[in-house]
Formats: structure tokens, C-alpha cells, sequence
């Protein structure tokens, strides 16, 4: 990589580091180490082909996706995380009950399996179209849409304080807020 390159690629990585580990994070499923390694990994694989690359950013988070179904396809089994105990939630509607909510959520999300976690990352924190996953996760679309289904009924049954809200208060809660938090074993 020549001088521009580098540089380049440097301005990326500060500038949309910190977005791409909260994607990271998520498909992780919190655990903020995972998701660091999974970014360092991607950016490793980016800057080997940068001068190739027309979409940086596309590309690093297609390759954090493919990265992460590598890793629930694994046939060794994995860690499972421990969570705390989440405190009760309150009824306000002021800040800590924001972030109880995004915690709560966060634990939930934690609790499913990884395609599960992988498939409402892509479809609800991405904002992509079935198709789309599919693609991505070399699926059909009709997997997405079951996949989608079943994780969605897992979600509700896992955080029922989740269904209490209805559209006018989901579309207050801060739908790209998610803040790590250090989920220990």
C-alpha cells in the first residue's frame, strides 16, 4: 500500500471505526472482546485490498457479517456468556428507563443464538431488505423471513417488557443507541 493509501486507510478507521464496532458488538452479542476482535480482523482483510476497494465501509461490514456466520457454523462448541441479573425496569419514560431498555434488549439479544442475533442485526439495526440477508448469509430468502420470524418470538418471549411498548414509544427509543457494555463470563 503506497503512502496515500495508508493514509487513506487511516482516516477511515478513525472515522468509522467507532460505527463499525457497534455493528460488531451486536452481532457478537455484547461481548465487546469478540466484537473487537471481529473488527480488527475485518480491517486486517480491508487493508490488504484497499487500493481495490470502492465502498470501504460496505465492504468491512460484509466482511464482519461473513465473519461472524463463520463463526456460529463452527463445529466446536463455544463459551457461553453469563449476563447479570437486570434490575427492574422502570414505567417513566426519562433517560434510565431508555437505558434499562437498551440493556434489556442488549441481554436478549445475547441469549439467542448467533444466526438468530445475525439475521435482526442485519434486518432491524442495518436496515436491510430480505433479499439483502440472504445474500449475505448465503440463504434463501425464505430462510430469512422463518429465521426472522422465529428470532422475533424468542426476543419476546425472552424481554416481554420489550412488547409493553407500542409503535409511538418504539419510534422515541433511540434505534442506533446502542452502547457497549462489558458482558464478563
Amino acid at each position: 500500500m503506497d503512502a496515500e493509501g495508508q493514509e487513506d486507510f487511516r482516516e477511515f478507521v478513525a472515522n468509522r471505526s467507532s460505527a463499525l464496532l457497534k455493528t460488531a458488538v451486536l452481532l457478537s452479542g455484547g461481548d465487546r472482546h469478540a466484537a473487537e476482535d471481529l473488527l480488527q480482523n475485518a480491517l486486517i482483510k480491508a487493508a490488504g485490498r484497499w487500493h481495490r476497494i470502492d465502498e470501504p465501509e460496505a465492504y468491512v461490514r460484509q466482511i464482519l457479517y461473513r465473519q461472524q456466520v463463520s463463526r456460529w457454523r463452527l463445529k466446536w462448541p463455544r463459551r457461553e456468556l453469563s449476563v447479570p441479573e437486570l434490575p427492574e425496569t422502570g414505567s417513566g419514560t426519562d433517560a434510565s428507563s431508555a437505558a434499562e431498555l437498551r440493556l434489556v434488549m442488549r441481554a436478549a439479544l445475547a441469549r439467542l443464538t448467533a444466526r438468530q442475533r445475525t439475521v435482526l442485526v442485519l434486518r432491524y439495526f442495518e436496515d436491510l431488505p430480505e433479499a439483502d440477508v440472504a445474500r449475505l448469509l448465503g440463504c434463501s430468502v425464505g430462510t430469512v423471513r422463518s429465521t426472522t420470524h422465529r428470532s422475533l418470538a424468542r426476543l419476546r418471549g425472552l424481554a416481554p417488557e420489550l412488547a409493553a411498548l407500542g409503535p409511538a414509544d418504539a419510534e422515541q427509543q433511540p434505534s442506533r443507541d446502542f452502547s457497549p457494555v462489558e458482558v464478563r463470563p
